[in-house]
């Protein structure tokens, strides 16, 4: 009786939504502590390590970061664009009004921080770090919002991750646009063609998953070596997934079981614990008090829920939109301060920002993760006050 009784508490402590938010962060204390010790080189070391083979001219041959980053990351975009898809065929962004939303919301919520930081930094020589304090770090932001429980309502969590996969996307754009060095058009072309057929297979109402995930992998190399960020083929993967076909289920639904604990007990752990690796280093807090700290911090802290609330509070005031289902506009600006939590995306705009200038990098991504602590750490606060006194 009392194995059986173990057996089940397991099996809830390893389901509870918490559970993987828990193990998130309880990595990334793990990765800045070793950053801050004598490990911290030899785990450096460790993650820039190259993983791979290269055969003739196809080129699989990148370090453990990258691999992390750009392909385990790949399978969470993965996950998070069947969840978006399910919602949008039969959930809670079914309609017009309730999917625009969150693409709206996402606008604003890019647009108030690039220009506070564009604010303090006119002018100055960190000027080209605008699209630092834009992104969501969607990891972190729904790790947090999930911790919180039944205080929120489904409808905001969905809310949550369309804003992030939004914001994450129009990031990508601007690293595309403005960040990257060199877009290779005929990989672009070839990773439309590969959708395409993915498509078709959606139209022919295919029902094995493998016939979509193993062409989804290829189109990830071709977006990987178009020079924009490879996540991006996640999200393209699955939104030509079928929800449901004449004969076998639902592949989409299928899939996203298969997923959903390899990337909430793995892939997102193990992002969370290369990623967090920042060394403290002289100087560091002073940078916050610099054009360039203050930009990031208000960009993210402030200018990311201001952007987010106003430009919903426009769009349901013109009858665009309406606010999601049982959710309050106090707990939606809680949602707005949860995605200032910029984090990894808004690291990695830093060190194309700053390649090079070893200072401003270090100042930036310390700025970054200040303004992440603080957005997360008070997006809970108020969240959870505000779902007690909506059920009070």
């Amino acid at each position: 009786m009392a194995k059986w009784f173990a057996s089940n508490r397991l099996r809830e402590f390893v389901n509870s939504g918490s559970t993987s938010g828990i193990l998130l962060l309880s990595c990334v204390m793990f990765s800045m502590a070793i950053a801050n010790s004598p490990m911290g080189p030899s785990f450096e070391s460790l993650l820039a390590s190259e993983l791979g083979r290269d055969f003739g001219s196809v080129h699989l041959r990148y370090s453990l970061l990258l691999w992390v980053n750009d392909g385990l990351m790949a399978v969470f975009f993965l996950l998070v664009g069947l969840e978006i898809k399910r919602e949008l065929v039969s959930g809670q962004l079914s309609t017009p009004a309730k999917a625009a939303l969150p693409i709206i919301a996402a606008l604003g919520g890019v647009l108030a921080p690039a220009l506070i930081y564009m604010g303090f930094n006119a002018g100055t020589p960190t000027a080209g770090g605008w699209g630092i304090p834009m992104a969501t770090d969607i990891a972190f932001a729904l790790a947090v919002i999930t911790m919180l429980g039944k205080r929120v309502p489904p409808s905001l969590k969905i809310f949550l991750a369309a804003l992030a996969i939004a914001d994450d996307l129009m990031a990508i754009l601007v690293i595309a646009l403005f960040y990257s060095s060199e877009i290779h058009v005929d990989y672009l072309l070839y990773a439309g063609g590969v959708m395409g057929l993915l498509l078709l297979f959606n139209r022919l109402q295919i029902s094995n998953v493998m016939v979509y995930v193993i062409p989804g992998m290829l189109m990830w190399y071709f977006v990987h070596h178009s020079g924009i960020h490879a996540t991006i083929a996640g999200v393209m993967t699955a939104l030509a997934i079928p929800v449901k076909v004449k004969k076998g289920g639902s592949p989409l639904e299928k899939l996203e079981h298969l997923l959903i604990n390899p990337v909430n007990f793995l892939i997102m752990p193990l992002f969370a614990l290369c990623n967090t690796n920042i060394a403290f280093e002289e100087g560091m807090a002073e940078q916050l008090a610099t054009p360039l700290g203050m930009g990031i911090l208000f960009g993210l802290a402030v200018g990311k829920p201001a952007g987010i609330t106003a430009a919903t509070w426009f769009a349901v005031k013109l009858n665009v939109c309406s606010l999601p289902e049982n959710g309050s506009w106090k707990q939606l600006f809680g949602v707005g301060i949860l995605a200032g939590i910029g984090f990894t995306m808004s690291i990695f705009i830093a060190m194309l920002s700053f390649k090079g200038a070893h200072d401003l990098e270090s100042g930036a991504k310390f700025s970054v993760l200040v303004a992440s602590l603080l957005s997360g750490v008070a997006g809970a606060l108020f969240l959870a006050a505000a779902g007690k006194d909506r059920q009070e």
